[in-house]
């Protein structure tokens, strides 16, 4: 529970259903353990789904037992694609299918709602500031960090000097989006995967959910004849893969060794953009038992080409508390807005 008198920020979660929702003091103690997760409603679209952010602010306080006037900001994330200030793409996006998502303003609708402060982050640059922070403590602010999230897609984020790179709209570490090269990857006779952004031969259209059912299992099953896998549904099927790798099960394997390979050329290129402190990697495909999880963290390793200078100095980890990292990390983000000062002013003359 929350201690008397000390100012804190909420940290809100939002995904396809549910909200999950945590409280972090300014100096630096998280008052829920675990998950606090309560109905999203973003199906009904945006004015109910901001009533539902409210509830889900309301219920942290009242489980922490902190009033309302020690709250000085919130952090939101939301799935992607969204501006930097937290406008929903006007092209929509699964998690935002009603109409009136598209173009919608939800960090400036939440602030409105909440007469709070409110920082934003996508769901992917949440996690990755998460992670940055937890592994680096307190030599986050003087470290950097690349994360690839994977799951139905294949977000991400970029830390530097423990802040999320956003980028001038908002779309800096959308790693999935990012050409990876194919040779020596893909199998003989394996088709140039695409991706449901439009893209061929992008990271996520191996490295992804929907990777797996699109293009994966379409050329792994054919040679693994009489394989359980191929009588389930295609939606189903892929979600059953990660179980099957876990128990060691040669077509899952062959899987996740691509999508794995595809995760080290992607942090290959980072390498020479970014040459960061650690690479993480997140989402349910680590989210297993340990001997799968190492398995597929050693073969992103391996496949990650980095300079004898940069593999003295990097680390490889996985993203920690994959549930509680999104509302975790905005929350990270929002203490860390409240201790930024102004800006500087111009060097030189305009």
């Amino acid at each position: 529970m929350g201690s008397v008198g000390v100012p804190v920020v909420v940290g809100l979660d939002n995904g396809g259903t549910s909200n999950n929702a945590t409280v972090l003091t300014l100096d630096g103690r998280f008052l829920v353990d675990g998950l606090m997760e309560t109905p999203s409603d973003v199906r009904s679209g945006p004015q109910v789904a901001v009533e539902a952010l409210a509830r889900a602010f309301d219920g942290v306080l009242a489980h922490t037992g902190v009033p309302r006037e020690l709250v000085r900001a919130v952090g939101l994330d939301t799935p992607g694609p969204a501006s930097a200030t937290g406008v929903i793409s006007s092209r929509g996006s699964t998690n935002f299918a009603h109409p009136a998502w598209r173009g919608f303003d939800v960090r400036g609708a939440l602030q409105r709602r909440l007469d709070l402060p409110v920082v934003y982050h996508n769901d992917g640059n949440a996690a990755a500031l998460y992670a940055h922070h937890v592994h680096f403590g307190s030599d986050a602010m003087r470290r950097s960090s690349v994360s690839a999230i994977v799951g139905t897609g294949l977000g991400g984020g970029v830390v530097e000097g423990g802040r999320v790179v956003t980028g001038a709209a908002g779309m800096a570490g959308e790693f999935g989006h990012v050409h990876i090269p194919l040779t020596g990857l893909l199998g003989p006779g394996q088709a140039v995967p695409t991706c449901a952004c439009g893209f061929s031969g992008d990271a996520e259209s191996v490295a992804s959910l929907t990777a797996i059912e699109r293009n994966l299992l379409p050329y792994w099953l054919p040679r693994h004849p009489g394989h359980p896998l191929a009588a389930e549904p295609p939606a189903r099927a892929a979600k059953l893969v990660r179980g099957y790798g876990e128990r060691g099960d040669t077509l899952a394997r062959e899987v996740f060794a691509q999508q794995a390979m595809a995760l080290g050329r992607l942090f290959t290129i980072a390498a020479n953009f970014t040459d960061p402190h650690a690479y993480f990697v997140g989402g349910g495909v680590v989210e297993a038992a340990p001997e799968f999880r190492d398995w597929f963290l050693a073969t992103v390793r391996e496949h990650t080409v980095l300079r004898d200078e940069q593999a003295e100095v990097a680390t490889f980890a996985l993203v920690p508390e994959r549930d509680m990292a999104g509302a975790r990390g905005v929350a990270i983000a929002a203490v860390e807005a409240l201790r930024a000062g102004p800006a500087p002013g111009p060097l030189v003359g305009g």
